[in-house]
């Protein structure tokens, strides 16, 4: 099980973290939330739990908890920029469906 990051992605979470002023990574998460079912959930990681998983692309840890690598696996998470608008984009092999405003998605 793998999940991978853009080059664009892994710059984004460093310049992050190195604002932030600490932190090894983000963790990568799923919970149950939006019309199709599930919500992906980013935040900040100190420490990493002994059951989590961590992936590292270009000095960055990506940081995954095993309930959520089962929906997760092979995703690419991207950083984007269209036109005023910039945030995480998620490619989900897994997703079977998503609302219509993308916010969630069902596996």
């Amino acid at each position: 099980m793998a999940i991978s990051m853009t080059q664009a992605a892994q710059a984004h979470v460093a310049r992050q973290l190195a604002s932030r002023g600490s932190g090894i990574g983000i963790r990568v998460g799923v919970k149950t939330a939006g019309c199709s079912g599930m919500a992906y959930v980013l935040e900040f990681v100190d420490q990493a739990e002994a059951e989590d998983t961590v992936f590292e692309a270009g000095g960055v840890k990506l940081i995954v908890d095993p309930k959520s690598l089962a929906y997760l696996d092979g995703t690419e998470l991207d950083f984007v920029k269209e036109g005023l608008n910039e945030g995480f984009a998620f490619k989900n092999p897994n997703v079977k469906n998503e609302c219509g405003c993308g916010e969630s998605f069902h596996v």
